[in-house]
This record gives structure tokens, sequence and C-alpha cells, in this order.
């Protein structure tokens, strides 16, 4: 059976149409500062070389995440396991009942210490037998 290929989810298509914006922005840019100076030969003889040279480089660093967005959106779903290598037969959902009796051990072995002690004893009302400090009174 061949894998079927999901469809990008919005949010992934809105962060490529979002990460394109500056790339289309710049690289508009780039062509009007060309075209309006006719070649590149002009554009550096007219001044508009640096802003043309300035805007390329911004332009390449604008395609980075847009790159990084598209190859992402592309490169299918991630992997449900959290593991290196692949699931095997005995990794079924036995980990939640795994931690449920450990939970429920650990409870019935609290609550065993807490009937076999006495309660502490509590000291005097009338004699303190904390230190003071400072003056002692009396």
């Amino acid at each position: 059976m061949g894998r079927e290929a999901a469809l990008p989810s919005f949010k992934s298509v809105f962060g490529v149409a979002r990460a394109a914006i500056p790339v289309c922005y710049c690289g508009y840019l780039l062509y009007y500062f060309v075209d309006v100076s006719g070649s590149m030969n002009e554009a550096w003889d007219t001044g508009l070389g640096p802003t043309v040279l300035g805007l390329g480089v911004v332009s390449m660093l604008f395609s980075i995440p847009l790159l990084l967005k598209l190859v992402k959106m592309f490169s299918g779903p991630r992997r449900p396991w959290s593991g290196g290598g692949a699931p095997t037969d005995d990794d079924d959902d036995d980990n939640g009942a795994a931690a449920d009796a450990i939970v429920a051990r650990y409870l019935a072995q609290r609550s065993a210490e807490a009937a076999a002690s006495p309660p502490a004893a509590r000291p005097a009302p009338g004699g303190s037998s904390r230190p003071s400090f400072g003056r002692k009174s009396g």
C-alpha cells in the first residue's frame, strides 16, 4: 500500500506565505532598481549598485526561513514515538498500566505507614522547651 499524501495544514501554509512576503518584497525592489537603471552595469554607474547588492543579500537572508518552512511542510508527518528506532511489538500501551500500579502501590504503602505509626506526642502546654534568644525573662 502506498503512503497517502497529507494536505498541509492552514497553519503551515500561512507560515510559508508569511515567510514569503519579505522575500517577494525584496525581490520586487531588486527587480525595480535593475529595471530603472537598465542593467547591472548602469546600476553601478548611477550609484544603485550597493542598494542592489544589499537587497540581494537581504533577500537571500529572508529566504532561509522560507526554505526551512517549505522543507518542514513537505517532509511529511513527524513520527509519533520519541525513540530512535522503529516501534516494536512489545511497545504496547503497557506504560500507563505500569504507572497506575506504581502509584497505587505507593498510596497503599503510605496509608499503611500512617496507620502503623502512633501520633506524635505533643509538648506540655505550660513549659517551653524552645531556646530563647536575648535576655531571659523571669
